[in-house]
């Protein structure tokens, strides 16, 4: 193993201590991704892949739990497989230094998966708020499907698979990274240290914890079709922009205005910077003062709308640029997920290996076993 060992006082189990810092993360590929994914997640994860401060990172597309509830829609999954890994390439992901695979391809999570059930009871999966939330989102009840039910443990499979230090993850999920360090200390103190304990890392700014739609009601989301997506053409784009909420009594350009709840600021809040105002807007030196003169009145939507689609253009030009290079070769890009794959099973079933062993379940390369019952079975015979 490639971990040291040390004693856990507080529950008399041992915790396993990396020598590499590893991060797994992902998304399900349910439809492509918008600029809530890429201020939440993508623009952290390329900065993270480009600090030399981690070993390895995986980014799973998570199609398998993708499929706890759209079980009867496969094809919509298996769609968006090519949108989610066309949206992490154009953001700046590299497969020279990042692994993206898909879930499904790695058997070696489901046999792990199989494995911690036994470890979790239901009235505990019942307890994780991410989980009562989620089925009260989707208008489960009696009829949740059972995948969809233990998807936390399935989570933890994913996670200790790789042996994951860190797990970029919204406060939302954090009941559920807390069920998967669970697993790991049951799982090492009843078999053998062998699973890694993975910290959160919570992404920083409000902005990037619930970016809104452009309704300004909810969470950017693709169900609710109140996105501005990755791949959004510029027409799509200043379209949107232009129907965003903004502060409703907000009714003429002299009336003082709110930017509490306001979208337009919030979005401003996660894109803009000092550099923009130089360039499209010099009458303002930063956002601090674009807000103070929309919050004492005279300022009218119109402009902060004009611009906000001028800075969203800086971020999203590139990314479609470079996204209308991939679509030109769709096979490279199932070449770059076949490697990864490749390199994910590898690095799952050295994991599973050192579980099985340490569940006592590696009966073929047990040679003490063997030779153990050889002999007693012979003393009998004698």
């Amino acid at each position: 193993m490639s971990e040291e060992i040390c004693a856990d006082n507080q529950d008399n189990s041992t915790l396993v201590v990396p020598k590499e810092r590893i991060i797994l993360t992902g998304d399900r590929p349910t439809g492509r991704l918008h600029v809530g994914h890429f201020v939440g997640s993508l623009r952290e994860r390329v900065r993270l892949q480009n600090s030399g401060e981690f070993d390895r990172i995986f980014i799973m597309i998570a199609d398998a739990q993708a499929l706890t509830d759209n079980a009867d829609n496969p094809e919509k999954v298996r769609q968006n497989i090519i949108e989610v890994a066309l949206d992490y390439l154009s953001c700046g992901i590299d497969p020279a230094k990042t692994t993206i695979f898909i879930q499904s391809q790695i058997p070696e999570l489901f046999e792990l998966t199989a494995y911690y059930m036994n470890l979790v009871t239901v009235a505990r999966v019942q307890r994780n708020p991410t989980v009562k939330s989620e089925i009260q989102m989707r208008g489960f009840n009696a009829d949740i499907p059972v995948g969809f039910f233990t998807y936390p443990i399935s989570q933890a499979s994913d996670i200790t698979a790789f042996k994951a230090t860190t797990v970029p993850v919204g406060e939302d999920q954090l009941p559920m990274l807390e069920q998967t360090r669970e697993i790991v200390r049951s799982f090492n103190r009843t078999y053998a240290p062998v699973l890694v304990e993975p910290e959160a890392l919570i992404p920083q700014g409000e902005a990037a914890k619930r970016l809104p739609g452009i309704d300004g009601k909810a969470k950017m989301s693709k169900s609710l079709g109140n996105g501005i997506y990755l791949s959004d053409t510029p027409e799509e784009v200043a379209k949107k922009i232009k129907s965003m909420y903004t502060d409703p009594g907000h009714l003429k350009v002299s009336d003082p205005g709110k930017i509490e709840g306001n979208a337009v600021f919030t979005y401003l809040d996660a894109f803009s910077t000092n550099e923009h105002f130089a360039e499209y807007w010099p009458e303002y030196a930063n956002l601090d003062e674009l807000k103070a003169h929309y919050q004492r009145g005279g300022l009218g939507d119109v402009k902060c709308k004009k611009f906000l689609n001028r800075v969203l253009e800086d971020t999203l030009a590139p990314i479609r640029e470079r996204r209308h290079e991939l679509e030109a070769d769709i096979p490279a890009v199932y070449d770059i997920l076949a490697a990864g794959c490749e390199t994910a099973r590898a690095a799952a079933a050295e994991t599973l290996h050192e579980v099985k062993d340490a569940m006592r379940i590696n009966y073929f390369s047990d040679v003490a076993l063997m030779e153990e019952q050889a002999l007693r079975y012979r003393r009998v015979e004698d």
